[in-house]
């Protein structure tokens, strides 16, 4: 269901909706929830110092109560 939430969030901010991809993988320390966006739209989820990607964090966080969830924005131009 956070995954499901995140992406709709996402999906809200972008220009290429059809490009958000959110995965959800189970670790030790609990959920962790990835979000890959169009390359040209990480500036966009980022925002502005981190404010953006800060705000979607705390919305998750608090959807998921007690639970331990972490989001983390994938960077997938790895050519620099």
């Amino acid at each position: 269901m956070l995954a499901e939430a995140l992406e709709h969030l996402v999906r809200g901010i972008v220009d290429s909706p059809e490009d958000v991809k959110v995965s959800a993988k189970n670790n030790r320390r609990g959920e962790t929830l990835e979000v890959r966006v169009h390359q040209d739209d990480l500036g966009r989820v980022i925002g502005r110092q981190g404010r953006t990607a800060r705000a979607l964090r705390t919305v998750i966080s608090a959807l998921a109560g007690s639970d331990q969830v972490r989001v983390d924005v994938v960077d997938t131009d790895r050519r620099r």
